[in-house]
């Protein structure tokens, strides 16, 4: 693939995006309709990249930065790109208006990935000349310091298009997995889904706080899959590898199963017990503060996952 990439929404995950494409080399044009938002995307792709530059998460004698320009005009930011990522706001109407701008003005050849976190690409791309070249590639939050990306093909998107999207992916550093088909929530927020509701299952019936339940994964089970998933994590728990764990307590997660209760939107009481926790752990908030303590974190991590993998 070659070198302009055309980051669509200069919000918190597009400026992520544009600064994994820039460390890797690529020309990045960063658009928004919102001219003001532009200086402050790009302020924030600056400011991301040195974030990078400080753990040694990009070369050092790279200047990245030098490859960003803002516009508001998306014909100027889709002329000559190779591949854009769409990152505009998550909701079906607002994707389906903005899809038909980017086909009246998008090259025969540009490849459209969406970041999309729950509407499959099939909702609001299907009747477009450029269908046959859309697909979710869906990152995790915040991108440039997590790797993952879930690419999830529409039935209608080439299969040469999923190969260059997996390669393009792999050349910026970051790791995709590739869905066979669509599916509701793909495969990241499922996993976090089924996790989030027996959270609040738990919380909602007084078994423990919510500090506590944090606790339990920031302190326990994350501190694992942090560099492995649950599977390798079961073949490292049993004496005899996986088939060992689940002759042993197989029995155990199906009676837990068999307790969980029918689906239901998370109580609206318990929520807004959980908002006052919020609120009483960061009387201040602090937002931002709390926000460059995370990705300072996620970026040593990422320095030290690296590392590790050098051995």
């Amino acid at each position: 693939m070659g070198s302009k990439i055309a980051v669509l929404g200069a919000g918190m995950i597009g400026t992520s995006w544009a600064a994994i494409f820039a460390q890797a080399g690529h020309d990045i044009v960063l658009y928004d309709c919102n001219t003001k938002q532009i200086d402050q995307g790009i302020n924030s792709v600056v400011k991301n990249l040195n974030d990078l530059h400080k753990y040694g998460l990009v070369k050092k004698n790279s200047k990245p930065s030098k490859n960003i320009q803002g516009t508001s005009s998306l014909s100027d930011a889709l002329t000559g790109a190779v591949y854009a990522q769409e990152s505009v706001f998550e909701d079906l109407e607002t994707k389906i208006s903005f899809y038909k701008e980017i086909d009246s003005v998008i090259d025969s050849n540009t490849i459209v990935g969406s970041s999309s976190s729950s509407l499959i690409a099939s909702a609001f791309t299907e009747k477009l000349s450029c269908s046959h070249r859309c697909l979710v590639v869906h990152p995790v939050n915040p991108p440039h310091l997590i790797p993952l990306v879930e690419i999830v093909p529409k039935p209608s998107t080439n299969k040469s298009v999923t190969s260059s999207v997996k390669g393009l992916m792999l050349n910026i550093g970051m790791d995709p997995i590739v869905l066979s088909r669509e599916i509701d929530g793909f495969i990241l927020n499922r996993l976090q889904g089924a996790l989030l509701n027996e959270a609040f299952y738990l919380l909602e019936n007084g078994i423990a706080s919510a500090e506590d339940i944090d606790k339990t994964l920031s302190k326990g089970l994350g501190r694992r899959w942090a560099f492995m998933g649950p599977f390798e994590t079961l073949d490292l728990n049993a004496p005899e590898g996986i088939i060992d764990y689940c002759n042993r307590y197989s029995s155990l997660y199906l009676e837990l199963a068999k307790q969980f209760e029918k689906p239901k939107l998370w109580d609206s009481t318990v929520v807004e017990k959980l908002s006052v926790t919020m609120k009483n752990k960061y009387p201040n908030r602090d937002f931002d503060q709390r926000q460059k303590l995370r990705d300072r974190r996620l970026a040593a991590l990422a320095a030290h996952l690296a590392d590790d993998n050098k051995i």
